[in-house]
């Protein structure tokens, strides 16, 4: 078994040459029809299309920028989505659906707990983080894992006065077997 090891980050282009085939590992399915596509005022890595018809974004940020790249996720989802109805024009044989909606992947090495949140309440944002791994003297490799679908997960709400049913570490009440004046203490 070849040795694998975890290694720096290579330079923007060859991250995004070792990330491509991994995309179906985080979004099956998703045929890819453009690549480094201008949008608003930055570029989106890759543009695809699901059977489904709805059109998602996929953008590869850095450790150091990941709140930054939720923002831009939300810029470029609004920018495709104004443009939908012309896309379709151009290209009907895509398969695109505007009806379908805009969904953005987004791709970190991490995220932090703010970055998290801000996907979580925007909606339509899925999250994953890739490594670059050294695979013996084969050569670089990425490995992508998703970290939530921030869009389809609903946070438990919270109801007036009470706190949710779930600690921000995922524990329960039921788990922590708290009694009823257990937990007014935390209300």
């Amino acid at each position: 078994m070849p040795d694998l090891a975890l290694t720096s980050l290579p330079p923007r282009a060859d991250l995004l040459r070792q990330l491509r085939p991994r995309i179906d590992e985080i979004a099956p399915g998703l045929r890819v029809v453009a690549e480094g596509l201008l949008g608003a005022e930055t570029r989106v890595d890759f543009v695809g299309v699901e059977a489904s018809g709805r059109v998602v974004l996929v953008m590869v940020g850095t450790a150091e920028d990941d709140l930054a790249l939720v923002a831009r996720g939300l810029a470029q989802r609004a920018w495709v989505e104004a443009r939908l109805r012309d896309w379709l024009q151009l290209a009907p044989g895509l398969g695109m659906r505007p009806e379908a909606g805009v969904r953005v992947w987004l791709l970190a090495p991490r995220f932090r707990t703010e970055s998290l949140a801000a996907a979580r309440a925007a909606g339509g944002i899925a999250l994953a983080t890739y490594r670059c791994v050294r695979n013996g003297g084969v050569g670089l490799d990425a490995l992508v894992e998703a970290v939530s679908e921030a869009g389809e997960v609903d946070a438990p709400a919270a109801v007036a006065g009470h706190a949710p049913a779930q600690f921000r570490t995922g524990v329960s009440d039921a788990e922590l077997g708290l009694t009823a004046d257990e937990r007014r203490e935390f209300d």
